[in-house]
């Protein structure tokens, strides 16, 4: 076993510290390591610095987690903890994400001022979100409403949303769960209602591909449904070559040793929608991502890219 002090790098943010705790928490039950010997390490991203501007038109790849990369590959920290639905869908060369802790709870939610659903909302509301894919997505149920981009961390955006800025905004429910903020809540949505970001609601950890006793400590708390789950999501992305700025909703989930993936992916515009579902045996969860994102590629013609 591992006798120097492992370092978990995370981004500062309540959410991140949270999700790096809860890694940090797995590592200390699940193997015989002592919570002495864990320290976790903030580090400020790109993505941290840019406040008011859609993360798209600044670079969009890796803005939250190419600086936590990089001081796993100048062995400044030895496990890097990311939202996965932040992550690049190809991995940077040198590092290994193999390790994704049980899957909070993926769903959109919708925090409203005066607590009115997302049906029951006035014409000309104007509506924070972050997200094309959000964005296009609601719209679909109701164009008659502005949407404008929100930035911020969550407490950040719900005090956007108190000051009188936005009528409502659109979150995911696992941060505000984790934050013990799902009070806020006014509605949920299923992930068939609103298809999710692939990963949307996992915590990955990532490591040196050379590091092989930090690879045997994560290969003990991966949670392997979600693992397969995950893997079949992003190889949708990666097939694509899209991000975590590419309209597309991609969601796996798990029933009777199956694998069912729905998707469905915005033209740029958000003006065309192309909708795809495919299972298989669960066995094949490393097949399914790549047959849907390349049926996905044929209907939408590119038309997803800038």
């Amino acid at each position: 076993m591992i006798d120097k002090k492992i370092i978990i790098g995370s981004r500062g943010s309540k959410l991140a510290l949270n999700y790096a705790e809860r890694a940090k928490n797995e590592i200390c039950s699940k193997l015989s390591i002592k919570e002495k010997n864990l320290e976790i390490k903030k580090i400020i991203t790109e993505g941290d610095k840019i406040k008011d501007v859609r993360l798209s038109d600044t670079g969009g790849k890796g803005l939250f987690s190419k600086t936590i990369e990089n001081e796993l590959l100048n062995n400044k920290i030895d496990i890097a903890v990311h939202a996965l639905k932040d992550m690049p869908s190809d991995e940077t060369s040198g590092l290994i994400t193999n390790c994704f802790l049980e899957r909070n709870d993926p769903r959109e939610v919708l925090i409203s001022r005066d607590k009115k659903k997302f049906n029951d909302l006035n014409k000309g509301s104007i509506i924070g979100t972050s997200s094309f894919r959000r964005e296009f997505q609601f719209k679909r149920i109701r164009n008659d409403l502005k949407y404008k981009l929100i930035r911020g961390n969550v407490d950040t955006r719900i005090k956007k949303l108190n000051e009188k800025n936005f009528d409502a905004i659109i979150l995911s429910f696992a941060g505000l769960y984790s934050l013990k903020l799902d009070q806020n809540i006014t509605q949920i949505f299923s992930t068939s209602e609103i298809i999710p970001s692939a990963g949307q609601g996992t915590i990955a950890l990532q490591c040196r591909e050379s590091d092989g006793e930090i690879i045997k400590i994560l290969k003990k708390i991966n949670h392997e449904l979600t693992y397969k789950c995950v893997i079949a999501e992003r190889d949708v992305l990666k097939t694509l070559n899209g991000d975590c700025e590419t309209p597309i909703g991609v969601f796996a989930h798990i029933k009777n040793n199956e694998l069912n993936l729905e998707t469905e992916l915005f033209s740029l515009d958000g003006k065309d929608r192309f909708y795809e579902s495919l299972s298989t045996e669960l066995k094949n969860f490393k097949k399914i991502g790549l047959e849907v994102g390349t049926i996905l590629k044929k209907k939408s013609k590119n038309s997803y890219k800038r």
